[in-house]
């Protein structure tokens, strides 16, 4: 009895200690002042067995290593992660050099388990700056982002900004979604589209991929004409094809639902090409341009300005697309 009321009046006394610390305001809560080492190395704890503990019962899709998916994750990394996870050859950045842990670079090392990446971008982190992205994206896209980031300690520089078709002007991420007082049929927005290669010569390559730039100036150029077999012939049979919120996973889902839309849009537009760029790797390939497009659609004007990234594979009969992801948002003016 003795040795229980000892014990009681001991947690006691830490209890009224701890709350006397907390009411006194002697910890500094700045996040420019570090952990005590012992704390720090508690909270690293507890987080790393939290998110372990969590992750365990999520399921990998099997698809990680698609070329849509890649396109898409790259998309969002460079919009929503490089602030405090930065990129390739990207200098620090204001927000990361105040917060507190520091992020990770996470180009400079591998994610970990994918579940568990997975779970940490979706539910986020406490006591980091690491937000929960589960509450405006679903888990789609946050598959895309872990997709894209098992690929990103492997790009260099010139290869991140081609994959993302950044050329250091910010991007057009998710704005495919909001034209539609401007879209052509409702069902498709090809507010999503460029149409390159409409008499404008496209800047040299800044790395050497020029049969795959050729293969994409020819697909455009067949949707521009209407020649559906050509348009069709650049496209492998499981191309995947992201555009205004769809996705089309084969050559024949595209040929059914989009591509008679695609080409009596382009052939009603003019396009100006403002890059492109394009990288090799192996038989594979990318190509990621920016332009404008203005036309007149459906009785209205559209101006945007849209990027599109291009997966290709190297077979026997050449070049063929792979994967497409078109972006754009509305210019100021039409």
């Amino acid at each position: 009895m003795k040795l229980l009321l000892k014990t009681l009046v001991v947690l006691l006394v830490l209890v009224l200690a701890g709350g006397a610390f907390v009411w006194s305001g002697a910890y500094d809560i700045g996040a420019d002042a570090p952990h005590w080492t012992l704390t720090e190395r508690l909270l690293d704890a507890l987080r790393e067995r939290s998110i372990e503990r969590r992750a365990e019962d999520v399921q990998v899709p099997s698809n990680l290593d698609d070329p849509a998916l890649l396109a898409e994750g790259a998309e969002h990394y460079d919009a929503m992660c490089t602030g405090c996870h930065l990129a390739p050859g990207m200098d620090e950045t204001e927000i990361r050099a105040g917060l507190y842990p520091q992020p990770p670079k996470l180009a400079e090392g591998s994610m970990g388990d994918p579940r568990e990446a997975f779970w940490a971008i979706k539910h986020g982190v406490k006591l980091t700056a690491m937000p929960a992205w589960g509450k405006t994206h679903d888990d789609a896209k946050i598959w895309a982002m872990v997709a894209f980031l098992r690929k990103l300690p492997s790009l260099t520089p010139e290869q991140y900004r081609q994959i993302t078709g950044n050329a250091g002007e910010g991007d057009a991420h998710e704005h495919h979604d909001g034209h539609e007082e401007a879209a052509p049929p409702a069902d498709h927005d090809h507010d999503a589209h460029d149409g390159a290669g409409h008499d404008h010569a496209a800047p040299a390559a800044t790395a050497g991929a020029p049969a795959a730039e050729a293969a994409v100036q020819a697909f455009h150029e067949a949707l521009q004409r209407g020649d559906r077999e050509a348009a069709l012939a650049r496209l492998a049979e499981d191309v995947q094809i992201a555009e205004g919120g769809s996705l089309q996973r084969s050559r024949a889902a595209y040929a059914a639902a989009h591509l008679g839309d695609d080409m009596a849009f382009l052939q009603a537009a003019q396009v100006r090409l403002l890059s492109r760029h394009s990288a090799l790797d192996g038989d594979r390939a990318w190509v990621a341009s920016e332009m404008e497009t203005r036309a007149q659609w459906q009785g209205k004007p559209i101006a945007l300005r849209g990027s599109e990234t291009v997966l290709l594979r190297q077979g026997g009969s050449g070049w063929t697309i792979a994967a497409i992801h078109w972006a754009a948002a509305p210019l100021a003016s039409p």
